[in-house]
């Protein structure tokens, strides 16, 4: 369970059937096509562009997940605060597109998002933020 001092309650992200998809090895651009509101799908596209050096690209899967995201915890009773924990797996959509978009953003330049969203994942989750290498 994550620290909570608090008192805030946890959101828990519904089961997000872009997951199955995605490991049952469908492409992660058709399976983000497929589920467009699925943060995990554009999360791994983010991943999978940063990694092969695709940093623009990177940047703006990983600002699409973040955005989905937000709509997502939102719909789901997160009233901007509050931990999103790691250990409940739907929620990792999130955290790795809010990751990636830490990364994305310091490959750019964007010195101030690159912090900003290191401190809302390590805020959202530390286990999700040590997890993720940030």
């Amino acid at each position: 369970m994550t620290d909570n001092l608090l008192g805030i309650p946890e959101t828990r992200l519904p089961a997000d059937p872009a997951a199955t998809k995605l490991e049952e090895g469908v492409a992660a651009d058709q399976v983000a096509a497929a589920y467009p509101t699925s943060s995990l799908a554009w999360a791994t596209l983010a991943e999978d562009a940063l990694a092969d050096g695709r940093t623009v690209e990177g940047y703006a899967y990983a600002r699409t997940g973040y955005h989905r995201a937000l709509d997502s915890l939102r719909r789901n009773g997160w009233r901007g605060q509050g931990p999103v924990p790691w250990e409940h797996e739907p929620n990792r959509g999130f955290l790795r597109a809010l990751a990636a978009l830490s990364r994305a953003a310091g490959a750019i330049g964007e010195t101030d998002e690159e912090q900003r969203c290191a401190q809302f994942l390590r805020d959202s989750s530390m286990t999700g933020a040590r997890k993720l290498g940030l």
